[in-house]
C-alpha cells in the first residue's frame, strides 16, 4: 500500500482529525514510505509472482526428465536406478536418492561432482520402473535450473549477499505501510460515517483521485492478512531480522530438532527449514554401495515412513544414514529416521508430532510462502496476492500524480507531501512509549529501523534547512519533485 490521500484544498471527504493525533504522523510516513520502499515491492511482487509459477515452468522445460516416459511394471529396486545413475556420470559421487510416491515421476539420484559450488548438486533422473537414465540437471537444494534462477531472483537479484538487502528491506516496510494504510482509511471511513461496506467496497459514483484512493484502499483491505502474511514469513529466513527470529526460537527452546547421526545417538535440539530441507548428504569421496539404499528404504518404510522420500548418505564415515518424508502439502509429512548402513536399524527418530508449535508454524509458513503447503491453490493465491500488490502500487503512485498543482503559478510534476512537524499533534500516550517501542522494532527489524531513523532524521534536516532560508510554509514542497 503506498501513497496515501492527502488533498491539496479540504473538502467535506477529507477527515478533519484533532490536534493531538497519531493520524498525521502516520499519513505522512505511509506516504513517503509508499513513494520510497514501493519500488523494492514491485521487484518482490514480480519475482515472487514469476516465482509462483516454477511449477508449471518446470513442467514446461524438464518434463523430459522429470516425467516417466514409460509407466510399465512395478518399480525397480532403488539399488538398480542408483546403479544406472553411477553408470552415467562415473565422476560424482552420490549423496542422496529423491523417492517420489507418483509413479509417473523419475527418481532423483543426487552426486557431488567436482567443479560445482558446494550447495550445488548434479541431479540424474531415472525411470523406476525401466532403470533407464532420462537425464541430468544441475540443481540446488532438490531445485530445477529456472526454480533455481527465479528463488535467486526474488531472494537477492542475483547479487549475493548484498541483494539480500533489497528483499529484508521491503518485507521489513511491508507489515508496517499495510498497517498504516488501513488505520488511514479507517479514520477517514469513521469520520465521513460511512458504512462498513464502504471500507472493502470501492465507491461506484467516485471520480478522478477519489475514485483511485477508494480502489486503493478497499484493494488494500481485501490484500491486508496476506501482505502480512508474507512479510513475516519473509523476514524469518531474512540476514538480519532471521537471526534475530532464529535467535528468539531458541532462547524459547521452539526450534525443530535434527536427529543425531552419530550411531547410536539421539534428537538434536536445532533444526533448519525451507530450501535447506533438500540437503544432499555426505561429501565424502568413498564409493557408495547402491544396496545400502535398499536396507535404508526398507527399514524406513517399515518405521511408518510413508509417502515421497529423501535418502541420504551418511554426511562422515562411521555416522548413521538419514531417511526423511519430503512431502510439503498439506498434511505435511515430515518425519526422519537416522539408520545404521552396516546394519539397517533405527538408531534415531525426530517427528513431526514432536516439534514445538512455533517451529511448526515456521515451517508451514515458509512453505506457504514458496507456494507449495496447499498445491496448486497455494499458488493462485500468491498469484494473485503478488498482483494486488502490484496493483495498489499503481493506484498509490496514481494518486501522487493527480495530485499534482495544476494551477498556473503553482504547477508541479507531483502531487506534495503530506505537512512536517507531525511529531506536534502526537499524543503523551503515543510519544512516552514510542522510544522503547522504535528501539523493540530495531533490535528485531534492523533494516527497518535504519531505515526510519535515517527518513527522521533527513526529513528533519530538510525541514530545519528550510525554515532557516525562509521557504519554510507548513507543507513540502520538495516532494512535489519526483523522489530520489
Amino acid at each position: 500500500m503506498s501513497a496515501p490521500p492527502v488533498d491539496d484544498v479540504r473538502t467535506d471527504e477529507t477527515p478533519a482529525t484533532t490536534r493531538v493525533s497519531v493520524v498525521p504522523l502516520l499519513r505522512r510516513l505511509h506516504f513517503y514510505a509508499g513513494v520510497l520502499v514501493a519500488p523494492f515491492l514491485v521487484v518482490a511482487a514480480l519475482s515472487g509472482l514469476l516465482y509462483a509459477l516454477a511449477p508449471q515452468l518446470d513442467t514446461m522445460l524438464y518434463d523430459d526428465v522429470l516425467e516417466a516416459s514409460s509407466t510399465d511394471g512395478a518399480a525397480r529396486p532403488v539399488s538398480e536406478q542408483v546403479a544406472a545413475a553411477q553408470a552415467a556420470l562415473p565422476d560424482g559421487t552420490v549423496t542422496g536418492v529423491l523417492l517420489a510416491d507418483d509413479p509417473e515421476a523419475t527418481t532423483q539420484v543426487v552426486f557431488s561432482l567436482p567443479g560445482l559450488d558446494e550447495e550445488y548438486n548434479q541431479t540424474v533422473y531415472v525411470n523406476p520402473h525401466t532403470a533407464q537414465v532420462q537425464g541430468q540437471l544441475t540443481t540446488w537444494f532438490g531445485s530445477t535450473p529456472v526454480t533455481t534462477w527465479l528463488d535467486n531472483l526474488h531472494r537477492h537479484l542475483h547479487l549475493g549477499e548484498p541483494g539480500r538487502l533489497y528483499s529484508e528491506l521491503a518485507a521489513s516496510w511491508l507489515w508496517l505501510i499495510a498497517l498504516g494504510g488501513v488505520v488511514l482509511w479507517l479514520t477517514r471511513q469513521r469520520t465521513a460515517r460511512r458504512r462498513v461496506k464502504a471500507v472493502l467496497v470501492p465507491e461506484s459514483d467516485a471520480k478522478g483521485v477519489r475514485k483511485t484512493r477508494s480502489l486503493h484502499a478497499s484493494l488494500g483491505m481485501w490484500v491486508l492478512i496476506g501482505a502480512l502474511f508474507l512479510s513475516a514469513t519473509g523476514l524469518t529466513w531474512s540476514t538480519y531480522a532471521g537471526e534475530n527470529f532464529s535467535a528468539a526460537l531458541t532462547a524459547l527452546n521452539a526450534k525443530a530438532p535434527v536427529l543425531d547421526t552419530s550411531l547410536g545417538g539421539a534428537t538434536g535440539s536445532t533444526g533448519s527449514d525451507g530450501h535447506g530441507e533438500h540437503s544432499s548428504g555426505s561429501q565424502d569421496t568413498e564409493p557408495v554401495d547402491p544396496a545400502t539404499f535398499d536396507r535404508v528404504l526398507a527399514t524406513a518404510r517399515a518405521a511408518g515412513l510413508d509417502g515421497p522420500l529423501q535418502l541420504s548418505v551418511a554426511a562422515e564415515p562411521g555416522t548413521a544414514w538419514t531417511a526423511a518424508q519430503n512431502d510439503n502439502t498439506w498434511p505435511v509429512r515430515l518425519d526422519k529416521i537416522a539408520v545404521d548402513p552396516e546394519t539397517a536399524a533405527t538408531t534415531a527418530r525426530a517427528d513431526w508430532a514432536d516439534r514445538p508449535f512455533l517451529a511448526k508454524l515456521s515451517t508451514l509458513g515458509i512453505q506457504a510462502h514458496m507456494g507449495r503447503l496447499f498445491g496448486l491453490a497455494n499458488q493462485i493465491a500468491l498469484f494473485l496476492l503478488a498482483a494486488g500488490i502490484l496493483t495498489l502500487i499503481v493506484l498509490g503512485y496514481r494518486m501522487w500524480w493527480q495530485r499534482r498543482p495544476t494551477r498556473a503559478d503553482r504547477r508541479a510534476p507531483l502531487g506534495t507531501a503530506p505537512k512536517r512537524g507531525t511529531w506536534q499533534h502526537l499524543p503523551l500516550w503515543f510519544v512516552i512509549p514510542a522510544p522503547l517501542v522504535l528501539i523493540a522494532i530495531g533490535w528485531a527489524v534492523p533494516l527497518l529501523g535504519l531505515s526510519l531513523l535515517a527518513f527522521l532524521v533527513l526529513d528533519g534536516l530538510l525541514g530545519l534547512a528550510r525554515r532557516r532560508t525562509g521557504r519554510g510554509s507548513g507543507t513540502d514542497d520538495v516532494a512535489a519533485r519526483p523522489a530520489s
